[in-house]
């Protein structure tokens, strides 16, 4: 424990990175919004400090509006949009984009403060730097995946996509485990069944990997395949999955395998957890571990609802950002099981 911040500051500290949790939380969800609305094409360049302004006058909307006219969205998809038209596209990438400014600015002044007062020190300092050094890697790879939708594509390559993604459940995750660190008093922890610990993690895993397959699903629009359920139009296997040479570019590039791929890796998680909260059941836990479980089991469940729910609808655009916003939430409850599992006994 002597990596944890000051005892005096641990409640405060746990806080602002549960505030920092909750502003990538939103992040990811813009994230999805912006994904199913096209519009993170909209701008096609990356300002890092000058790009905080919005357009302030028909001159600044024009001149952004030209710059958009020469991506090869609007050449070959997008071409029938006005000035007005592509001011609905330009004002959710722009928050998305104003957004992960912000988180950089609430996370960096106060980690300053409590750097220089000394609240936070150590390994613990390093690790909050290593979230920050992250979060500026996050606005890189943004930019890169944004990149390539500007060259001879008309939307983002699904790998960028996914490691854009997957980077933010990585911060996430991270920022969440230092505050349940800071926020878990070492006197109330005791033992816990080692096995439970291991089946959790491999939930969180899991579910990250569950995320990554669904990013490559939005990459290539396989949504909009194959809305049926459970049968994919009248299969278990729709004919064609494995048609792409080499095998492995199936699980990538083709449709009828991502999202094949992804709905037996999200039914497989949802097994996994029910199979986590009947064991847990069957063990002398404390109460508020046993909600826990009993939580993360309703998420799984609805979460495979609104996946369904998406599917059939060919992806609503309301029912796939709450299917996003599900699939965060799920993993905070596995990553949250984890880390009440993994407790160590109090001395």
């Amino acid at each position: 424990m002597t990596d944890l911040p000051a005892a005096e500051s641990r409640r405060a500290v746990g806080i602002w990175l549960l505030v920092c949790c909750a502003m990538v939380a939103v992040m990811v969800v813009l994230g999805g919004a912006t994904r199913l609305t096209e519009s993170g094409l909209s701008i096609v360049e990356w300002r890092p400090v000058t790009g905080i302004l919005p357009p302030l006058g028909e001159a600044d909307w024009q001149a952004l509006y030209d710059a958009y006219r020469r991506s090869p969205e609007f050449q070959r998809v997008n071409f029938w949009m006005t000035v007005g038209d592509f001011r609905t596209i330009f004002w959710l990438e722009y928050i998305h984009r104003l957004w992960g400014r912000l988180i950089g600015v609430v996370f960096l002044l106060p980690f300053l403060w409590f750097l220089v007062r000394g609240r936070v020190r150590g390994g613990f300092a390093w690790k909050l730097a290593a979230a920050f050094a992250l979060g500026a890697l996050q606005g890189l790879l943004g930019w890169y995946m944004v990149k390539s939708g500007l060259a001879d594509r008309t939307d983002v390559s699904q790998y960028r996509l996914a490691a854009h993604l997957v980077l933010a459940f990585l911060i996430y995750g991270w920022l969440l485990w230092l505050a349940l660190e800071c926020l878990s008093p070492p006197a109330a922890m005791r033992a816990r069944p080692a096995f439970l610990r291991g089946h959790a993690i491999a939930v969180a895993a899991g579910a990250l990997l569950t995320v990554v397959a669904g990013a490559f699903v939005a990459g290539i629009d396989a949504g909009l395949a194959y809305n049926t359920f459970p049968l994919m139009d009248g299969r278990l296997v729709p004919p064609g999955a494995m048609q792409l040479d080499p095998w492995w570019l199936n699980f990538f590039e083709n449709t009828a395998t991502v999202q094949f791929t992804h709905r037996t890796m999200a039914i497989l998680l949802v097994a996994a957890v029910l199979w986590l909260w009947f064991r847990g059941r069957n063990v002398d836990l404390p109460a508020a571990t046993r909600a826990l479980l009993d939580a993360l089991a309703a998420a799984a469940l609805v979460q495979m609802a609104l996946g369904i729910a998406t599917l059939l609808t060919a992806v609503a655009l309301p029912l796939g950002v709450l299917h996003q916003a599900g699939a965060l939430a799920l993993f905070t409850l596995a990553l949250w099981a984890v880390h009440a599992l993994g407790a160590q006994p109090s001395r």
